[in-house]
């Protein structure tokens, strides 16, 4: 089912970039394409629907509380309704220095204090120079297409761009199911085709520690 899923995700891409300002992130209306509303299509619905959220750097300097700056851009249900939206926002090689940008189900925030993500983790994977839009795309594809043995367990993605380096991290609902996190870890590197050793940290050691936070399992 998950690669029937993915495959239908495959055929159901369209082409075409609008320009938006650098950072912006635009939801589209697929009915505002003449060509593309003229044309029945049967569409894909996908198990969960997912809202991509974002995070932008210069909302963050001013913000009184984190998560503050943090806002939804469209929730999708459908195959359709994710490559239209793809295909017309800014992948992460292009956003703003120090935007965040998240694809979470839908009525989960991508949050330490959202209920679902309370007593979770993440896995975390530090981008090759050039790769990120693909690693973002395979983990978004792995995601919604539910490649996972462990789907369950998962509350969506964020893909930070800093001057360094880009990061990803999947976020998972129950840190102390280390059969799940580890299942989930070992898939996600086979997905990417990644052979650097990756961490998962609890959410409550990273709200203790912050940055020196140490993972609880490696890969």
């Amino acid at each position: 089912m998950a690669e029937s899923t993915v495959e239908n995700a495959k055929l159901a891409a369209v082409g075409g970039d609008i320009e938006v300002e650098e950072g912006e992130i635009l939801a589209s209306d697929p009915s505002s394409n003449p060509s593309s509303a003229a044309i029945p299509q049967s569409l894909h619905p996908l198990e969960h629907s997912w809202t991509f959220w974002f995070d932008n750097p210069s909302a963050k300097s001013k913000q009184v509380a984190w998560g503050s700056s943090m806002r939804s851009v469209h929730t999708f249900s459908t195959v359709e309704e994710f490559w239209s939206l793809y295909n017309n926002i800014h992948h992460p090689s292009k956003l703003v220095m120090g935007a965040d940008f998240y694809c979470f189900k839908a009525k989960i925030e991508p949050k330490w204090e959202d209920p679902v993500c309370a007593n979770g983790g993440k896995w975390t994977i530090a981008c090759v120079k050039g790769k990120v839009d693909t690693s973002w795309l395979y983990t978004l594809l792995a995601m919604i297409g539910e490649q996972f043995d462990h789907g369950d367990e998962i509350c969506g993605a964020v893909v930070n761009v800093r001057q360094k380096q880009e990061r990803i991290s999947l976020w998972t609902k129950n840190a102390i199911n280390e059969a799940a996190q580890v299942s989930i870890g070992r898939q996600w590197k086979e997905f990417l085709d990644y052979n650097e050793s990756i961490g998962f940290i609890f959410h409550d050691d990273a709200k203790k520690f912050d940055r020196v936070a140490k993972a609880r399992f490696t890969l």
